[in-house]
């Protein structure tokens, strides 16, 4: 591309780093339009004349993933570097690391100047402050930035054995397949066949409180689950979701979709109990009825995320944890106020479900929730 000459009309800064936007997801990186109004927000922050802010900026809120900031890297110089009015590139060393927020705090990049360095590391110390931060607490360019940090989430799927067998090369003798090759040979010994029981996928399912006091948390949880339905299909698992407040919905196949984006809006449009109150006991009931007892929690690993602030009767809440228990292989609370200074669980949803569950956890940050798919993962 030729550099503009110096009659040409001048470009509008927005107009110059929305272009750069849109090269970006030319190249292959999910940029959305909210993650172009946070990069246009970030730039007037730091100045639209200074490149290397402009730099961090567009990787801070433009990229989602590793590969992202390669992409992000190549297309940067590739637009900036024919613009007139921009800062004259800086060339950068070979070796300097292609993750900012990876880095721990110790170390520096190889090769890379002190000032490259010490932004390196402020990069990856605000990342590591946000994983551990309350999604509840964090302001809209912290959300938009949380939203993208999501995708390092990942969800191995948990494994139940299954009634089958196949040829492995230990565990037990296969005696009708060593007999057979026996035969084969007119009775004369031959190779000892093995077999062992075969394993599969458990299927997770996960209810999300969507009631009045989990509203601060709604949206980092249906990111969560988005997350972890995606990861697990790639693996061969299945995740269902579940949203509970006054009525029961599910919102799996809204939360199919690879756009996270997408997928959380197609949620909010079929669910009609969004803030509203809270009726556990009621819901659990409705779930076990229609989908839980006929199968899909039987065998499989159920979390619960919930305040646990029941409207209802507590009594019942305790009678479907107790039922859910007996059927399905983990039963999981993840309650936002665990992992806070001070919590003690007294409310009358918490006492009644915490003898029928299996795990306690906190449910509030993005560390929370890696620690969460740690649990599922060792069901």
């Amino acid at each position: 591309m030729s550099r503009p000459s110096a009659t040409a009309e001048p470009h509008a800064a927005d107009e110059v780093l929305l272009g750069f936007a849109r090269a970006l997801r030319a190249s292959g990186v999910a940029v959305t339009q909210d993650r172009a109004m946070g990069y246009l927000a970030a730039v007037a922050e730091v100045g639209a004349d200074d490149r290397q802010a402009t730099y961090w900026a567009g990787r801070a809120t433009l990229c989602s993933s590793p590969d992202d900031l390669a992409r992000h890297d190549q297309v940067f110089a590739a637009w900036f570097d024919t613009r007139d009015g921009l800062p004259t590139p800086r060339p950068r060393e070979a070796s300097q690391p292609a993750t900012a927020y990876m880095l721990p705090d110790t170390e520096t990049g190889a090769g890379g100047d002190d000032e490259d360095a010490d932004v390196v590391r402020a990069a990856a110390s605000a990342a590591e402050v946000l994983r551990h931060r309350d999604v509840a607490s964090l302001d809209a360019a912290e959300k938009r930035r949380l939203a993208g940090m999501f995708v390092r989430l990942s969800l191995r799927p948990p494994s139940r054995r299954t009634a089958r067998h196949r040829r492995w090369h230990r565990g037990q003798v296969d005696a009708s397949r060593t007999l057979r090759h026996s035969l084969r040979q007119m009775g004369e010994p031959g190779e000892i066949a093995w077999r062992r029981r075969g394993t599969r996928p458990r299927r997770v399912v996960l209810l999300l409180d969507v009631s009045g006091s989990m509203t601060a948390y709604a949206d980092a949880l249906l990111r969560l689950s988005h997350r972890l339905t995606q990861s697990a299909r790639a693996g061969g698992g299945t995740v269902e979701t579940f949203t509970v407040g006054t009525r029961l919905t599910h919102v799996t196949r809204a939360l199919r979709s690879p756009d996270p984006d997408r997928a959380l809006a197609a949620a909010g449009e079929v669910v009609p109990d969004w803030s509203g109150g809270t009726r556990l006991g009621e819901t659990l009931q409705v779930f076990l009825d229609r989908w839980g007892q006929r199968g899909m929690a039987r065998g499989a690993v159920v979390v619960v995320f919930s305040d646990g602030w029941e409207r209802g009767d507590a009594v019942l809440l305790g009678e479907q944890m107790a039922r859910l228990q007996r059927i399905a292989h983990r039963v999981v609370w993840v309650n936002p106020h665990r992992g806070k200074a001070g919590y003690e669980p007294l409310q009358g949803g918490v006492v009644a479900a915490l003898p029928h569950c299996d795990d306690f956890l906190a449910g509030h940050s993005l560390a929370t929730f890696a620690d969460l798919t740690e649990v599922i993962a060792r069901a």
